[in-house]
Formats: structure tokens, sequence, C-alpha cells
């Protein structure tokens, strides 16, 4: 997979989510395999000019977080354009344009969704980015803003005029937030509209199969994956396998997830430090704790942990309180056993499945 001059090693790619997608969850997804290249949360163009320590802890890195894209958002072309030669004097491989955030503190200065409002204004801003650093510009954008402003399709042309070296699209519009399902034809108008770059589509994809199916359906070159990584840091490994051989890798065993558990914990702490990376934590847990089988017992006193030994204490008590669920083979009896991840679009049989929960804190209200 090609982006520009950057050559990766799968069309696999982290989305960015803010508040989640930090330096210890890309090294997990990194250290578990498949994925080609992650993108940081995204970062306010401005507040890292004026250097400000909450804005360079987003965009930090180390060498086995390679290669790394960072997310930008603003509206000031001269910001974006300056931010973009920083990041390249960063090391960073890819500087991401954030066109699709519907938060409205986003929209509200002219940044995220609102950029798809005025192509030409938006391609002139993109542009400046593209003249200024050797590094390849990409963009993240929705369909459109709403159902009858569907500009995806006319603002991906105008990027690729300008220079842009691949598109990134969420099928969904801004109106919609995470709700409904995801637009596999409007991600297919996408793929259409531009000549030569690559499009990467995304949205509710959550296993194998539904990587796949992007793919297929859409015609797009690469598959970005947010919430279905949060649930489920192995689906770039097995997608990966998939997309190559057809054959699905058996689920990660009770005793990997736990161990993945305990190495995203002890990264947190060593990046936030043991306060700060605890707290963090309480809304990391839960999500691992999805395929454990039972798990209310956990649940409920990971979310008030404070120190790292107080965890391996809620560990210890979870272990000793799940065996209550196993077999004489030390495995859950199938009554207790977590159901199978699905896609939440429609999937080959056109049967609806379940949608997967957008995740407590700054995304919950996109």
């Amino acid at each position: 997979m090609r982006i520009g001059s950057l050559t990766l090693a799968s069309n696999l790619f982290l989305s960015p989510l803010a508040g989640y997608t930090n330096l210890p969850f890309r090294l997990v997804v990194r250290e578990i395999g498949g994925v080609g290249l992650c993108t940081t949360d995204l970062v306010n163009a401005r507040s890292l000019l004026e250097k400000r320590p909450k804005a360079f802890k987003l965009i930090e890195s180390r060498p086995a977080d390679q290669p790394l894209a960072v997310q930008l958002f603003g509206s000031v072309p001269e910001e974006m354009r300056d931010a973009a030669v920083l990041l390249e004097s960063q090391g960073v491989a890819c500087v991401d344009i954030n066109m699709g955030c519907p938060v409205r503190k986003v929209c509200n200065v002219g940044g995220g969704s609102a950029m798809m409002a005025e192509l030409h204004k938006t391609a002139a801003l993109v542009r400046g980015m593209v003249n200024a650093v050797k590094i390849p510009v990409t963009a993240k954008m929705r369909l459109g803003w709403d159902d009858q402003n569907i500009t995806a399709p006319d603002l991906a042309r105008a990027l690729e005029d300008v220079g842009v070296a691949a598109i990134f699209v969420h099928g969904r519009t801004r109106e919609q937030g995470f709700g409904g399902t995801v637009n596999l034809a409007g991600i297919r108008a996408v793929a259409q509209a531009v000549k030569s770059i690559p499009v990467i589509g995304n949205g509710d994809v959550t296993t194998p199969q539904a990587a796949n199916k992007m793919l297929t359906v859409t015609g797009c070159r690469g598959v970005s994956i947010g919430r279905g990584a949060f649930y489920n840091p192995w689906i770039f490994q097995h997608a990966r396998h998939f997309l190559k051989s057809g054959e699905l890798l058996p689920e990660p065993p009770f005793e990997e997830r736990v161990r993945v558990l305990c190495r995203h914990l002890d990264l947190m702490i060593e990046i936030f430090g043991e306060e700060l990376g605890c707290r963090m934590f309480r809304k990391v847990a839960p999500m691992y704790s999805r395929r454990f089988g039972p798990a209310s017992e956990f649940n409920k006193r990971v979310v008030l942990v404070s120190t790292k030994a107080q965890f391996h204490d809620v560990l210890e008590n979870y272990l000793n309180w799940r065996r209550q669920f196993l077999d004489e083979r030390g495995e859950l009896q199938p009554r207790f056993r977590p159901l199978p991840m699905v896609a939440s679009f429609m999937q080959a049989d056109d049967t609806p499945q379940q949608e997967i929960a957008v995740p407590k804190g700054p995304v919950e209200v996109w």
C-alpha cells in the first residue's frame, strides 16, 4: 500500500478516535500486528504552534510507533501550513487533515465537517499545506453535512487536484454522527470520483468479513478502523490474514486477552504516570472485558482503580470469581460464552446486525 512517497506494510489503518487512539493504544495495536498506519487523536494546529504541552502530548511517539500520521484540525491556512511544517521537522510520516469531525466546538471554528461546505476555500488551504512539505498530506472526511449535502465526491476531486495523497472517508454524514448504518454506496461514489489516489473506507468495520466487504463493495483501496479496534485490538491481524487467505483466525484465548489488557495498563502508566494512567484506564478495561464472558464483578471494580496494585487485586479476585462459569476443561460453559463480533452495516445476506457502542468520552456526541 502506497500513500504518496510512503510505503505501508498493509492497507489497514487505525482511525483517529479522540480520547482513545493515544500512544499506549497505538503501541498495543502495533505489537499485535496487521496495521499499516496509525493516526493520532485530532490536534489543534494553533495549539501546536503555541507549543502547548497538551498538544505535544497528543503527538508523542517512539520508534515502535512508526509510521505515524498526525491529524490536524483548524481553518486558518497559515496555521495549518506552519503546523504541517513543524510536524515534518518532528519526523512525522504523514499529515492528515480532519474534515470529518462533527463535534460542535471543532465545526464552530471552521474545522472538521465544516470544511466540507466550502470546497474552494478548503482546497486553497490544503494546497498551501501540500506545497510546504515533502511528506504526504491526506484528508479525512464524511460523506457530507447531511443527506441533502453529499459533497464528499466533489471535495475528493478538488483535493486530488491540489496534491492530496489519499482520502479517508467515513460513510456517514455529519448529521448522522455515529447513528444509523454506514453508507457503502456513498464511499463507492468517492472512490469513483478520484483518478488515481487511494480512497480508504471507514465505518462499522468490526470483523475481518466486514473489512473484506468494505473493499469489495466500495472499490476503496484500504480500510480504516476506529471503534472496532478498541473493542478488538486483534482485528488488524485477523483482517489482514483473512484478506490474504480467506481464512478466519481463531479468537484470542482468554489468557491472551488478559495479557494484552495488562500490557495496555503498563503502557498507560509508563506514558501518563500511575495516577493519570490508571484513571484513563478505567474506560479502557471494560472494552476488553466485553469478550471475557461474565464480567460484572470485574467491571464494577475496575472503574474505581487508582493504582497498578489495586488493578491486579481486582483482576485476581475476578479470575477467582470467573471459575464458577468454567467447565471441567477450564473453558467457559457454552451458555456463558460471548457472542461473535458482528458488523453493524448490512451483511451479505442483507440481515441488519447489532451496532457497536460508541465509547464514552469526547466522541460520544459525534
